[in-house]
């Protein structure tokens, strides 16, 4: 008797809800992550040739102030920076109460080399023999076509760009510093490399109009030899420049690593840019 029970039970229970196909596989919704939700877009550079895949997390009171405009973090390698920062930039406005910002990442959409061009947009000199040095190129990208285009959409506020790099993206972090220094606001560079285009970036600066810029040079203690020594050489050497169109900063990590720390980069940089920073405070 109880075996056909438990067979009329199971016969009576609702079969399961089957997922729509477009959620099972393929383009997964990020709306159903809170701290990530915003929008997404793909967007072909005709500087570049190639095309990027842009995340964008709004802050969670986007919708009720319409009239509102943001502060707006770049991050570079999106592909693995914006699922790390956009949150974590959620949490420094829970703790420490800096203001919510809309976080975009600029993803290759993989980590093949074949599509991760990450090597070519952001050096100034080419990383193997007969490559190519694309920073220049990127820097078209990013200034007339991606900035203009998520600021189009999103209600960033362009007098509170910031800009955040790793590694070869610190490398890119620092060659717009030099390059334009007005286009963003704030910059953070976590351990940057130096081992190409390093005669770029100890020379001299692009003039800058703003008198509220700052850069944040970021080293991880354990960070490899040549990566810390090149943060420490660049830093003496801006340090105290009289071209240098930006207030600059050099944060050392206890233990930091050269890529694992990123958001306690991050997190120390945009406290300084935003909150503890001598000069130019955002307003």
């Amino acid at each position: 008797m109880a075996p056909l029970l438990i067979a009329l039970a199971a016969a009576a229970a609702p079969a399961p809800t089957s997922v729509p196909r477009g959620t099972e596989a393929g383009q997964v919704p990020l709306d159903f992550l809170p701290a990530l939700k915003g929008g997404y877009f793909a967007l072909r550079s005709k500087a570049v040739g190639r095309v990027y895949h842009i995340y964008v997390r709004v802050p969670e009171e986007y919708a009720k102030a319409p009239g509102r405009h943001w502060p707006i973090v770049y991050l570079l390698d999106g592909d693995s920076a914006f699922p790390m920062l956009a949150p974590e930039h959620l949490f420094l406005h829970y703790d420490e109460g800096l203001e919510d910002a809309i976080v975009v990442g600029i993803a290759y959409g993989s980590f093949d080399p074949a599509v991760n061009k990450r090597d070519v947009d952001f050096l100034d000199e080419p990383a193997t023999p007969g490559g190519t040095a694309g920073a220049a190129a990127f820097s078209v990208f990013l200034k007339d076509e991606l900035l203009p285009e998520v600021e189009r959409r999103f209600r960033g506020d362009p007098a509170r760009r910031v800009l955040v790099g790793q590694s070869y993206g610190g490398t890119y972090v620092l060659y717009s510093a030099l390059t334009d220094p007005d286009l963003f606001r704030g910059r953070i560079a976590s351990n940057p490399s130096f081992r190409y285009g390093r005669a770029r970036l100890f020379a001299g600066a692009a003039a800058g109009a703003r008198k509220d810029l700052g850069l944040v040079l970021v080293s991880g203690e354990r960070n490899n030899g040549p990566g810390r020594q090149g943060a420490a050489e660049w830093f003496a050497a801006w340090q105290g420049r009289k071209d240098a169109p930006w207030a600059v900063k050099k944060v050392d990590l206890p233990g930091g690593t050269h890529a694992a720390d990123l958001t306690n980069a991050y997190r120390a940089g945009m406290l300084w840019l935003f909150r503890d920073g001598q000069r130019g405070a955002p307003r």
